[in-house]
């Protein structure tokens, strides 16, 4: 399917009007000891009230529906040399057909194509092994094109260790290969089904079974989509001029039983809830767009116009980021801001490890 993208118009915001100082000690670098015993700020209403996660299914209705991202986050860090012995580190961002994937290359020195690179060892010790093809989506791109020696959804299971965001720390004397039990755990959803994401859905991994059996005996039905996380989530705004951004590229799908549940859901008048800026970014660009899969670079500034979500829950973001965009498109830029001062006030956890917000969508001025 053809790119599905959106440049802001001109807007009264610049980056620096999405800044904020976050003391490093609320950076969240390890979940909470239950998924649903995070902390919840619910900025649903004027009057801000700090709650626990698990008191959700209070906040939602009959009728309403959860949607979802059931995306899988793959083992996507892997490590290797090339053949003059320079160390080098992937991260596969896409997995393409005949053993290619797209990756970001970590190396003090870039391979030239045709460049062979022996990961973990390479296939002669147990590992694989690595070409690169060129750049990607062309000459100009700032990903890599490479072809594996085998299967890649294989070898990163079998090879690769969950990537983490760059604001998560875990001591180590040298490059650790192996993952932790926790991270392992907990940097996946419940509900984890379809591979291909880098980074979690985070919102979604406050949910555990018991939440979600609760959530269905008030009458909260449930849906899913995909969007496939990638590196570019952690990327910053570097164009004081918001319009002059260049979002990165995401591939999503919105099955039909989805489409299917969110007009009924609709016409009952329910409140599509969507967990995540990414099921966010997924339904607004059908909705934009009228494309149910594909390529998005949809970039969701304040003046955007909602289609379909009436609820948000989301995390706590990235200063000056195209998230902390999104969510003041959402549900007002001072509301937002606001919300970010009581939660730092209040000592919440940020960022993916962190805390989580109910928001209720603004209409438009």
């Amino acid at each position: 399917m053809s790119s599905s993208s959106v440049t802001p118009a001109p807007l009264p915001f610049t980056l620096s009007d999405f800044d904020f100082e976050l003391p490093p000690e609320l950076i969240a670098q390890h979940p909470a000891a239950e998924r649903s015993g995070s902390r919840l700020l619910d900025g649903s209403l004027p009057t801000v009230v700090d709650r626990i996660f698990h008191e959700l299914p209070s906040l939602l209705n009959a009728g309403d529906l959860l949607v979802f991202n059931d995306t899988k986050v793959i083992k996507a860090r892997i490590f290797g040399e090339k053949a003059s012995g320079g160390k080098l580190e992937l991260l596969i961002e896409r997995v393409l057909p005949g053993h290619k994937v797209v990756a970001h290359m970590k190396v003090s020195k870039k391979p030239l194509p045709g460049g062979k690179m022996f990961m973990m060892g390479g296939a002669r010790n147990g590992g694989f092994d690595a070409v690169l093809l060129g750049r990607w989506p062309d000459e100009n791109g700032q990903l890599f094109h490479l072809q594996l020696s085998d299967e890649p959804h294989a070898l990163m299971e079998k090879h690769g260790v969950v990537p983490l965001p760059p604001y998560i720390e875990r001591p180590s004397g040298a490059i650790t290969h192996t993952d932790s039990e926790e991270d392992a755990q907990r940097y996946q959803t419940v509900f984890a089904r379809t591979p291909g994401a880098v980074a979690a859905p985070t919102a979604a991994l406050h949910f555990d079974e018991a939440l979600l059996a609760q959530l269905e005996a008030r009458g909260v039905q449930r849906a899913s989509v995909t969007l496939h996380v990638g590196a570019g989530t952690f990327q910053p705004v570097k164009t004081e001029n918001i319009a002059d951004h260049t979002m990165h590229r995401e591939w999503y799908e919105v099955p039909e039983a989805t489409q299917q549940a969110i007009a009924a859901c609709k016409a009952r008048g329910g409140q599509v809830v969507a967990v995540g800026t990414t099921t966010v970014r997924t339904l607004e660009s059908w909705a934009l767009f009228g494309q149910a899969s594909g390529d998005t670079q949809i970039f969701i500034t304040p003046g955007f116009e909602f289609k379909v979500v009436d609820r948000l829950i989301t995390n706590f973001h990235l200063p000056k980021s195209t998230l902390m965009m999104l969510v003041s498109a959402f549900a007002g830029y001072e509301h937002i801001m606001g919300l970010y001062r009581h939660a730092i006030a209040h000592q919440y956890r940020f960022f993916s490890y962190g805390d989580a917000m109910l928001l209720t969508r603004t209409p438009p001025r």
